[in-house]
């Protein structure tokens, strides 16, 4: 559906200020772009202001209940508009059968009907009798009825008028029990062209609306894209729970399907469900059948001289629940066995890195904090577009989402540039990279993948890039079967769009050198087990010798380049070339002018060397033979090969001293808590931000918002004091304007 298309026949002016917010997040829920949302409402000139639409845009923060596609077209059908090249429309939930709206299985002017196969018998000769049955199975005798008789014409169609609803179910059996075959006698006069229409759900005798519905107990299931003999062989297969089973004198079958729902949510719920599995299993429901207070066609009439005859009652499972339970343990989309064959094998999908992941193969990145995971992952987004290496390992080239849930839009885009730069690459192929920018705006996996499959169909991605997933992940990351389920979410992307799913985890707390490296990354086993191909990055301690031996290299190799400069360099020994204090002699007795210059550039070269960390890559594969460890240097922004191996000997369980170990413990423990702290409170305030059209909270609101989140999950909220002083350490001020925090750069 073209939601822009129906945008164009409705005005932004006509609309009050929650219908254009409506509209805004419905539009982002079904995937469009804030600019969509910025050209439409330009249409009004009075009320519209620049900008004001990407403002509101980034408070949509996503909800339990979002507003749909279904709003917008809710809005545009109260307006007048219609879909195009159809007599009908679509009906929602909130819809009622009525005057100008075309019934269940009504046939287009013109078109040729399916006739009845001789030996369809009806339960019942004579018709008042099979419609006697259709009231006796589907309603009490106190139960009132609605029903329609007569019609009228409308471009071709016969449509139903709104009918009777004032006699009870036992009435009109009694009146047809004494008819003597004329039921027009009894319900009032019908057109044999157009047929006669009944309700399947008891009213309450005050109207035909959904309101009105008594009780929610049958549903009905209708199509006209098979013939009527395959329809009802679906039916029968698929085990509907059917109390009734009507030929609707045209194209279709109407089946009563008994839902027995307690309240309208439930009935909702579980029609959605019945026309889910009707759907899978070839049967095209007409999804305009849905509301309760439908109308069905009636047994026991005629219609263009076919008979809409009543063909079984109580067909199928006898309750929606036991059908239900029935489907959940038949309908598992598992692929029949085959037996094994060496003839006509598949091919292998290509590798997407060489020996270690294939193209349409999952992949774990897991580490530990600062060892540049998230760089890493961008240097591969890099190295695919590019068709060029990746820690040394051979890419093949295409198209490569990354899906950014943890950067800012803007740090995002300038790491992307820093690391082209410090690879030394020009940006041939900039247009293969695309990035979702969604921190601050993501969602559970289980909804994520769906909108993210909805929008990379077609795209043609070799891979997708998610970094990192403890931001999507749905459930307790300690749980195998929950993270089992989580992991199939993956697959699921993977199967769809057939491209590789690559996902960055954290390591678990404490030590790791003496962990596997399957066995290093946080939570449940499944992480480890479930993806093709896992890497893992260890650091490795640098020793103060090893430090000394490459800031010697290092001031080397920076005097021999300014030496070879000025071809100076044959004067010296091959020796003297790979020592730096023999280097700068030659510097000061070679080229002395150059001297302060080149010793300026050994104090910056050193500043990064001190920076620098080594890192251990150990892999475990499911497609390919185990690889020798990568022994690489992070040096920022990039991971490089250590080319020289002088980290092939270093032992990452090897003892630090004390106090060293001391330090980096309370120094990530510091980091937890700050880290922990700010996600708390930005998870606060971008709910409340959502719940109030954008607008900051006053510290009581916040304090208020923190309480109910931590009493949500068991905790005890922090002090109203400690919200107040904490704002400042987690970027955001108090506005003396308007006595609402906001961000630190909007402080005035």
């Amino acid at each position: 559906m073209d939601l822009l298309h129906i945008l164009d026949t409705l005005p932004p002016g006509d609309l009050s200020y929650q219908e254009w917010l409506s509209v805004g997040m419905a539009l982002k829920e079904e995937g469009y772009a804030a600019a969509d949302w910025e050209a439409w409402s330009a249409g009004d000139p009075k009320r519209y202001h620049p900008g004001e639409c990407a403002r509101k845009w980034e408070s949509f923060a996503g909800s339990d209940k979002p507003v749909t596609a279904g709003t917008i077209v809710s809005l545009a059908r109260s307006r007048g508009w219609q879909p195009e090249g159809s007599g009908g429309r679509e009906l929602g939930w909130g819809d009622e059968i009525g005057e100008g709206q075309l019934a269940a299985g009504q046939p287009v002017a013109g078109q040729p009907v399916a006739g009845q196969p001789d030996d369809w018998q009806p339960v019942a000769e004579q018709p008042e009798r099979q419609l006697i049955t259709y009231l006796e199975t589907l309603f009490e005798a106190s139960e009132t009825v609605g029903y329609v008789t007569r019609s009228y014409e409308k471009d071709g169609r016969f449509l139903p008028t709104k009918g009777c609803y004032d006699r009870t179910a036992g009435q009109l059996i009694e009146a047809l029990s004494k008819c003597g075959g004329d039921v027009g006698a009894v319900l009032g006069d019908y057109n044999p062209e157009a047929g006669a229409w009944i309700r399947f759900n008891p009213l309450d005798g005050r109207g035909v609306k959904n309101e009105n519905v008594a009780d929610y107990r049958y549903a009905l299931v209708e199509s006209d894209s098979l013939p009527v003999e395959q329809q009802q062989a679906v039916i029968r297969k698929l085990e509907l729970p059917v109390a009734a089973l009507t030929h609707s004198g045209g194209k279709s079958l109407h089946a009563i399907v008994r839902i027995d729902a307690a309240d309208y949510a439930e009935y909702r719920r579980r029609v959605d469900f019945l026309y889910q599995i009707c759907q899978k299993k070839g049967l095209e429901i007409d999804t305009q059948n849905r509301n309760p207070s439908r109308l069905s066609r009636m047994p026991g009439v005629t219609r263009k001289g076919r008979k809409q005859l009543l063909l079984g009652v109580n067909l199928g499972k006898k309750s929606f629940a036991e059908w239900q339970e029935w489907v959940s343990e038949t309908d598992d989309e598992l692929p029949d066995f085959e037996t094994a064959s060496f003839d006509n094998l598949p091919e292998l999908s290509p590798p997407l890195i060489e020996g270690v992941l294939r193209q349409g193969h999952k992949m774990l990145l897991a580490g530990p904090s600062k060892a540049g995971k998230s760089f890493a992952l961008i240097q591969l987004c890099i190295a695919i577009a590019e068709g060029v290496r990746w820690l040394g390992l051979a890419c093949a080239q295409g198209r490569v989402l990354y899906v950014n849930l943890e950067l800012d839009r803007a740090s995002c885009l300038h790491r992307f540039r820093d690391v082209y730069e410090a690879l030394g690459l020009p940006p041939n192929n900039l247009q293969l990279i695309n990035i979702w920018n969604l921190r601050g705006k993501s969602v559970p996996m289980d909804r994520l993948a769906p909108k993210l499959i909805r929008r990379a169909a077609k795209k043609g991605y070799l891979a997708i890039i998610i970094d990192p997933i403890y931001k999507v992940i749905t459930g307790d990351e300690n749980s195998a079967d929950q993270m089992a389920r989580f992991c199939n979410h993956f697959d699921k992307v993977c199967a769809e769009l057939g491209c590789a799913v690559i996902y960055c985890h954290h390591h678990s707390k404490g030590a790791q050198g003496g962990k596997r490296s399957m066995d290093r990354a946080s939570g449940s086993g499944v992480f480890a087990r479930d993806p093709d191909a896992l890497l893992d990055l260890i650091e490795l301690p640098v020793s103060e010798a090893l430090l000394k031996q490459q800031s010697d290299k290092l001031t080397a190799r920076i005097c021999l380049k300014a030496l070879q400069s000025r071809h100076m360099d044959d004067e010296l020994s091959g020796d003297d070339q790979l020592s730096g204090p023999a280097m700068l002699r030659a510097m000061k007795r070679l080229l002395p002018d150059l001297l302060p210059t080149v010793e300026a550039e050994i104090d910056e070269a050193k500043k990064a060397l001190a920076a620098r960390t080594a890192w251990r890559v150990a892999g475990t594969l499911r497609e390919f033979p185990a690889f020798p460890d990568l022994n690489l240097w992070f040096d920022y922004p990039i991971h490089k090969r250590d080319t020289d191996g002088v980290l092939a000997d270093i032992d990452p369980d090897e003892e630090l001293p004390m106090f060293m170990k001391a330090r980096e413990a309370r120094k990530k423990q510091a980091d937890r808590q700050k880290n922990s702290k700010q996600e708390r409170y930005q998870m606060a305030i971008e709910g409340f931000r959502f719940a109030h059209d954008g607008e900051y909270p006053t510290v009581h609101e916040l304090y208020e918002e923190l309480r109910q989140n931590a009493e949500a999950i068991g905790e005890e909220g922090p002090a109203k004091k400690t919200v107040q002083n904490s704002l400042r350490s987690v970027g955001y001020v108090v506005d003396r304007n308007t006595g609402r925090i906001c961000p630190k750069s909007e402080e005035t």
